[in-house]
């Protein structure tokens, strides 16, 4: 019985280390399995990024790329941007003079514009042509402001409505609206007009402020030189 009762000891303690190895073997795989899900995890994510810097690094060379281009292409560009911008002057001072004030300075302001170094040849070109566009709006609207009307450097500047539609014909009629006159593009004066416009000028300013519908206006205007 006593060698018996050291036999079953002796399997129950082998069963014991059994189960330990059971136990240990189980949490091993576990782990194991564990492992091998991060490490394809890890794997894939690596993948991914070596994909990200692969492409970063071509998207490096590219911009590099287009660096130089545009260095290149604003040297090119500077001589036609002064260009554009010079025309744009000769156009104010050759034009009906409309709000003369505000088209000079929008000039001026592109004029310091061209020679900041921080400013990008694109943004140039674009406040340029933003101009450029706003000069060609001009040609087919119409407008009604007040300013100061002065017909000969002698004169006082008197407060009057000025009318103009498109570039065809720039009028104006003082605040009480006994006098209407219209800029002569031949002779490049003011010339005041006969009582009989008065009223045409009055309702254009009044269209053109959206004070009342459009309606056919009679106006004098110049005819275009071949």
């Amino acid at each position: 019985m006593n060698a018996q009762k050291k036999i079953d000891d002796a399997a129950a303690k082998s069963q014991q280390k059994i189960d330990r190895y059971s136990e240990q073997e189980t949490s091993d795989l576990l782990e194991y399995r564990s492992v091998s899900a991060q490490l394809e995890s890890l794997t894939i994510f690596n993948q991914q990024m070596q994909k990200l810097i692969d492409s970063q690094e071509a998207e490096k060379i590219s911009i590099n790329k287009q660096i130089k281009e545009i260095d290149s292409i604003e040297t090119g560009a500077l001589p036609l941007m002064l260009k554009m911008t010079e025309t744009l002057s000769t156009l104010i001072d050759a034009d009906v003079p409309f709000l003369k004030d505000e088209r000079r300075e929008r000039y001026e302001n592109l004029a310091e514009l061209i020679d900041q170094a921080n400013v990008s040849a694109g943004e140039k070109f674009r406040r340029i042509m933003e101009a450029y566009q706003i000069e060609m709006d001009f040609g087919n609207t119409i407008e009604a402001y007040r300013g100061d009307l002065v017909v000969s450097d002698s004169a006082e500047p008197r407060s009057v409505d000025f009318l103009r539609i498109g570039r065809v014909g720039l009028y104006y009629q003082t605040l009480d609206g006994k006098e209407s006159g219209r800029w002569n593009p031949e002779t490049r004066s003011w010339e005041e007009l006969s009582s009989s416009h008065r009223v045409a000028v009055r309702d254009g300013i009044r269209i053109a402020r959206k004070q009342m519908p459009p309606e056919l206006l009679t106006l004098p205007v110049s005819a275009p030189k071949s």
